[in-house]
């Protein structure tokens, strides 16, 4: 692992020799990452896309770690819900969301005379549906974690290794993941999941996810924290129904991360 990451830093100090710029999330990939080029002494700018799709609180920790590591931040606002094919929310929804969010990362780089733009695509992501790569590809978006064979596991290791204090952070998906493909996304859906799993996590469960079928809400949480959320249903189920749930369900298969695409 120790030689992966030093040919990864040796690779990322080549690439910022002209420039780099990094499409930051705020998830522990592309943390990892953040923390790796705030050390090159290069030209080095964060990107962090805001939309409907994202928490105020995940653009909020993405200001707060580039203020730790002293990089200059760029927030690319995107009304992502203009394009109608987005909205309808097909099976390759997220190539063309990639798509144009890739596409106002490559103005800003160039407006700022950086040639290469990166992000935390790992290397078990390439093993997973991920429509979104594809439109990394056409825009040029180079994946270093990928590249150089480094997956989820390796990064949080790593990251725990160099005191990164998010290195056990649960992924963050976009909020259109938690709707079934084909499902019209609008606005009230994605506050109900915000919301939703906001109540979730607030009750001690810190990996959640609020699935939204319709009127019902399909809860998905470890399976060893389901006694844990029993004991507690009733005041769940009062909180849930009063942002607008009608059904609520918890999944007996337990949390499983894109579990959309497995249906």
């Amino acid at each position: 692992m120790q030689n992966k990451f030093a040919n990864l830093t040796n690779y990322l100090q080549e690439l910022g020799k002209q420039g780099l710029c990094l499409a930051f999330s705020g998830g522990i990939d592309s943390t990892l990452l953040l923390y790796l080029c705030s050390k090159l002494n290069e030209k080095f700018l964060a990107v962090t896309f805001k939309s409907i799709f994202q928490t105020d609180e995940e653009i909020n920790l993405t200001k707060e770690l580039c203020k730790i590591y002293n990089v200059n931040q760029t927030i690319a606002e995107c009304d992502i819900l203009k394009n109608q094919i987005i909205i309808n929310n097909p099976k390759d929804r997220c190539y063309h969301c990639k798509k144009i969010l890739f596409s106002q990362i490559s103005k800003i780089a160039q407006s700022n005379q950086l040639v290469y733009i990166i992000d935390g695509t790992n290397f078990d992501d390439l093993s997973e549906y991920r429509p979104g790569i594809k439109a990394l590809e056409e825009t040029g978006i180079i994946s270093p974690f990928a590249k150089f064979g480094i997956t989820k596991q390796e990064i949080r290791e790593f990251a725990k290794e160099q005191g990164i204090k998010l290195f056990d952070k649960p992924s963050t998906p976009c909020l259109a993941t938690r709707l079934p493909y084909n499902t019209r996304i609008t606005p009230e859906k994605l506050d109900i999941i915000e919301k939703g799993e906001k109540i979730l996590t607030n009750k001690g469960f810190k990996t959640n996810r609020l699935r939204l079928h319709d009127n019902i809400a399909r809860i998905e949480i470890p399976k060893n924290e389901f006694d844990k959320l029993l004991s507690q249903k009733e005041n769940i189920i009062t909180s849930l129904k009063n942002i607008g749930i009608k059904h609520i369900t918890l999944d007996l298969e337990g949390f499983r991360s894109g579990s959309m695409d497995k249906n």
